[in-house]
């Protein structure tokens, strides 16, 4: 009984607010700065002051630390920062999505028990987040099988990182009727370029992308076939290999109504769409969605485009 009024007294939230969150503060704020904007610009996107943004980047090694007290390792919170920075530019809805989804992934995978428990030794024998935020021992569908096994298939490929956005890559699946994007299995945390390879750090869930689920559901509503989607970089280099593959290919114009423009394009779309061209816009950069019937096609879809891509001069 008295771990139990314990834990209500000093639940991990603590954690979050005193460690991680002031950690990725100070670690996507450098992120930024690192890519050219401006310490107002900043305070802004993170919702903080200017004066805490001079702050952060004036502190070396102090996200580092914090995170490492709590078990993440400076390639993990470098990878979470990129993640971050990357949801900010495009909305703080996303961010704070990715947020809760690399805060939840620690908590299930027992990642903070150790600094927990050794912060309030009364908790020695507590297991509650790992049972709450853990891998279930149920099945958990047939969706959610086949983009973990269409991720796999990603990260055996040291091809496929050449047409990987800067930061990242999401693959959603649409299971029969899907209608928001909390219908929709993606990947929490994406798939990151780690030491030249693919690697996704969570299984995939339902709700886990917002942008890619969404592009993923205008489509779908134009076309019942088109239930998996992925993003990936697009250049002038892919735009050659995906006209030489005779993909049908939609190009939209790029910025944060993209996926409202996109439905309009849908209309006067012959054929089944292979891939939509995103050309970007202000703190984006431009993307390739491919679709198909289901993940593993468009895994395997992405895994060609990436060969031809690097074959290509």
């Amino acid at each position: 009984m008295t771990s139990q009024v314990t834990y209500c007294v000093h639940p991990p939230c603590e954690m979050m607010v005193d460690s991680f969150l002031p950690a990725m503060r100070e670690a996507v704020a450098k992120k930024l700065h690192e890519e050219g904007y401006s310490q107002g610009k900043i305070a802004a996107l993170l919702g903080v002051t200017q004066a805490s943004v001079s702050l952060y980047l004036k502190t070396t090694g102090r996200s580092h630390l914090l995170l490492g007290r709590l078990g993440i390792s400076e390639e993990q919170g470098s990878v979470y920062a990129s993640l971050l920075a990357e949801d900010l530019k495009k909305s703080p809805v996303y961010a704070v999505n990715t947020l809760y989804s690399l805060w939840s992934d620690a908590l299930g995978r027992g990642a903070l028990c150790e600094a927990h428990r050794g912060e309030y030794p009364t908790l020695a024998q507590c297991s509650m987040c790992v049972v709450k935020f853990g891998p279930q021992l149920e099945p958990s569908g047939d969706a959610v099988e086949q983009v973990a096994t269409a991720v796999k298939k990603l990260e055996g490929s040291s091809a496929f990182v050449s047409v990987m956005p800067e930061v990242s890559v999401n693959i959603a699946y649409a299971p029969e009727g899907a209608k928001s994007a909390q219908d929709v299995v993606a990947v929490p945390g994406r798939i990151v370029k780690v030491k030249g390879m693919p690697r996704s750090f969570m299984r995939p869930e339902y709700g886990a992308s917002t942008h890619v689920a969404n592009v993923l559901l205008a489509v779908l509503s134009s076309d019942s076939s088109r239930r998996a989607a992925m993003n990936i970089r697009y250049d002038a280099k892919l735009d050659s290999v995906v006209r030489k593959m005779k993909l049908n290919v939609l190009r939209v114009k790029g910025g944060p109504q993209m996926v409202d423009g996109l439905r309009a394009s849908l209309t006067a779309l012959t054929g089944p769409v292979d891939a939509i061209v995103d050309p970007g816009g202000p703190g984006s950069e431009p993307s390739l969605y491919l679709f198909g019937e289901d993940s593993m096609v468009v895994a395997e879809l992405g895994l060609r485009v990436a060969r031809s891509y690097a074959a290509s001069r």
